[in-house]
């Protein structure tokens, strides 16, 4: 990982964040007093029976302890607010960063992945770090504050005891390269739970109509038995490091009782220094037995966190020119000149599909399914880009022009259109944010809403659930005609807009999209075909190709014409 992008997350924050560490160092080096007190204790209490330590030493120790459990609490505070702010910047930038994603990247996703990599690996790497950066420095600190009185003790004990301690952080060393692909694999699976838990609140209609219940079960029992055999595997390859480092400490500690015993006899040594260099010795020990757990966290918390800058560093492949124009409205019209296009390489939706619309014009495209006809459309707002040819808005490719901009002269009406959570005026006013009141009424009443409203008790302010659970599909519609209206675009694509309504709904949308056409350059994509007689132009799609081109009247009068079988198999 490079640390100097870390850095740009932490600086604002280093003066607390040194402080943080810094309250690490008392707090270790604190562990050696009681070790160093108990030299002077044992010789003189213990050996020689004078009473002056009796009294100062534990006040001492109890003095020393208190210190230290204020100087924990203060670290522990700083090391979470600083985590909490890192924390969010990074999820503040991967957010807008997801944002900018094409729609191409979110057709290689489930919601699961995008959850995992967009917000849990944020926290499992900044909450892994600092929770186990102030372990690993405050026992750094204990550490070197215990091997100083281990030596003020005994040099011939001490250097067993260092080389010991070498011996069992060795393993340490291979962790990261043993669980590497065991990690991606884990976050492959959790994320699979989290899309289980996404699909069964979005699909739970489909699950209970169709009595998906013990399909659904085994599902996320296969997933939850992923999950078992990758944590299995976890442990196989790492759970053995905390034992093995007991064991070779357990030798280290038999060896320097063996010698200690031997220099004790031979004065080399007094008693008190052995029991000083004990208790040490033991505090030293006993963090490292368990210490191979924490390492573990923190390989993963790094790798979690190498995964959070790849997201970082990765670039949309959508974006714009360095050079990119500004586009002012569209003043002639739109052309499609040779465009082709393809999802998946060597399968191609479009094959060299040319087509002019003129501003104001109206143009339906219909067809098999499957046959591009979405995809044609899509390319208008750069939601995806040509494999090559180009789409001209008044002779500038849309590639040469601001995202934005593009995007600002375009008005987009789905078939399944996505509302958010709150009123139906906050989804309105997602058309254009600083609307007025009476900007919002009349767009309202343009997209036949109006009655609909006045029949609520809160109208416009009324809470419409998430993605609008408490709407009908009409009514669904007609706002998102509404944000349309406000938003004023020069240019309006209706995808299949109507379709999936009953008659009565359709009849209503139907009069709010006429409404919407008004005056403004049109692209429909439509099924029932009779909704698009009025087209000035309908562009037939078979195949990713423009088979057929002309007004419902032309089309209908042209000798074996495919619009005219398709209309007429409709109308039976």
């Amino acid at each position: 990982m490079n640390y100097s992008k870390m850095w740009v997350y932490v600086k604002p924050y280093w003066g607390r964040a040194l402080i943080a560490v810094l309250i690490t160092i008392p707090i270790g080096a604190m562990d050696a007093v009681i070790a160093w007190a108990l030299k002077p204790y044992m010789d003189v209490v213990m050996v020689q029976k004078g009473a002056s330590y009796t009294a100062y030493i534990p006040l001492l120790i109890v003095l020393f302890t208190l210190i230290q459990s204020v100087f924990n609490y203060t670290a522990t505070y700083m090391n979470t607010w600083v985590g909490q702010k890192i924390s969010m910047g990074l999820k503040k930038d991967l957010y807008r960063k997801l944002l900018r994603y094409h729609a191409g990247f979110f057709d290689k996703q489930n919601s699961g992945q995008i959850v995992y990599r967009f917000n849990s690996d944020v926290d499992t790497s900044c909450n892994g770090l600092l929770a186990n950066l102030k372990l690993f420095t405050t026992r750094l600190f204990s550490s070197l504050s215990l091997i100083v009185v281990l030596f003020y003790n005994s040099w011939q004990l001490a250097l067993v005891a260092v080389i010991i301690l070498g011996v069992a952080l060795f393993p340490l060393t291979k962790v990261k390269k043993k669980i590497k692909n065991i990690v991606q694999d884990t976050v492959f699976s959790g994320s699979a739970v989290v899309t289980h838990f996404n699909e069964t609140f979005s699909g739970n209609r489909i699950i209970s109509s169709y009595n998906l219940y013990d399909h659904q079960s085994k599902r996320f029992e296969n997933t939850l038995n992923t999950c078992f055999k990758l944590g299995i595997k976890m442990t196989q390859r790492t759970g053995i490091l905390s034992p093995m480092m007991h064991f070779i400490v357990s030798v280290g500690v038999a060896a320097v009782i063996w010698l200690g015993s031997y220099l004790i006899v031979t004065n080399a040594i007094t008693p008190g220094n052995f029991v000083s260099f004990i208790a040490a010795l033991i505090m030293l020990y006993t963090p490292i037995k368990a210490i191979g757990n924490n390492f573990n966290a923190v390989q993963i918390a790094l790798m979690a966190m190498d995964r959070v800058f790849e997201l970082l560093d990765k670039e949309p492949d959508i974006t714009n020119k360095k050079d990119a124009k500004i586009l002012k409205g569209l003043k002639k019209g739109i052309e499609y000149k040779n465009v082709c296009f393809e999802y998946n390489e060597g399968k191609p939706i479009l094959k060299n599909v040319s087509l002019k619309i003129k501003k104001g014009e109206t143009v339906a495209f219909v067809g098999n399914s499957g046959g591009g006809k979405t995809t044609m459309v899509n390319l208008l707002p750069r939601f995806y880009d040509v494999k090559s040819g180009g789409i001209l808005f008044d002779g500038v490719d849309v590639r040469d022009l601001d995202i934005d901009s593009l995007r600002e002269n375009i008005a987009v009406v789905f078939q399944d259109n996505f509302l958010f959570s709150g009123t139906i005026r906050d989804n309105i006013m997602l058309g254009k944010e600083n609307a007025t009141d009476d900007e919002v009424n009349q767009a309202v009443k343009n997209a036949c809403l109006d009655e609909f409203i006045n029949s609520l008790e809160k109208g416009l302010d009324t809470e419409i659930g998430e993605r609008g659970t408490l709407l009908s599909g009409g009514q669904k519609q007609r706002i998102a005609i509404a944000r349309a209206f406000l938003k004023d675009a020069q240019v309006v694509i209706l995808d299949e807009a109507t379709s999936a309504l009953d008659n009565k709904s359709e009849a209503v949308v139907q009069k709010a999209v006429d409404n919407l056409m008004k005056d403004r350059t049109v692209f429909i994509i439509a099924h029932r075909l009779s909704t698009v007689r009025n087209a000035d132009k309908i562009a037939v799609i078979n195949y990713g190709e423009l088979v057929e081109l002309g007004s419902h009247d032309e089309l209908l009068g042209k000798k074996n014409s495919i619009y005219a079988s398709l209309y007429h198999s409709q109308l039976k």
